[in-house]
């Protein structure tokens, strides 16, 4: 049999409603753009750790409802990197548009239509990577006890998946979190 030190579970979220449309392009191999395309984009997340006192490791409804809000937020948004090194992202004075620039490829979208991230590259590894820090502060994981990792898939097609593993500190009740 296995003693708490060994033992270790997980609770995992995937539902239909974990599902987001999201257009972006990418850039790959030394400087080639895609062009601008969309995706129906799913998204499931799993968190390891020991069983609290009622016998679960993290509530399934809280997560199930963080991942929904981030979601949410990225549903029908062209997504684009701020943090591309070739890629230029500026919102327009007035703040009613943003311009999004890769060598003579320039593209227009109203801002209300964007999710800027602060990611590289708006690869379905970075999304999953952007999901995992923001749902991590959403429900405070990194101060919850006994939780000790975090793991955000994103398929960006049927059958092509990415995920994000994100260890978390696995406070226990003795430590203080202050």
């Amino acid at each position: 049999m296995n003693t708490a030190a060994e033992s270790r579970f997980s609770v995992r979220v995937t539902k239909d409603t974990l599902v987001f449309s999201a257009a972006h392009f990418i850039t790959y191999r030394g400087g080639v753009c895609e062009r601008l395309h969309g995706h129906n984009w799913r998204v499931e997340a799993a968190i390891d750790g020991a069983l609290d006192e009622n016998s679960y490791v993290f509530d399934f409804i809280e997560l199930r409802d963080g991942l929904m809000a981030l979601v949410a937020e990225m549903d029908h948004r062209v997504l684009l990197p701020l943090e591309h090194p070739r890629i230029a992202v500026a919102v327009s004075p007035d703040g009613q548009e943003v311009v999004a620039q890769f060598e003579n490829r320039r593209w227009v979208f109203p801002r209300e239509d964007c999710l800027l991230l602060p990611v590289a590259n708006t690869t379905a590894e970075l999304i999953a990577r952007y999901l995992a820090e923001h749902l991590t502060d959403r429900l405070q994981l990194r101060r919850r006890v006994g939780l000790v990792g975090l793991r955000i898939s994103v398929e960006e097609n049927f059958g092509q998946w990415a995920d994000f593993h994100m260890p978390l500190p696995g406070l226990s009740l003795q430590e203080d979190i202050g």
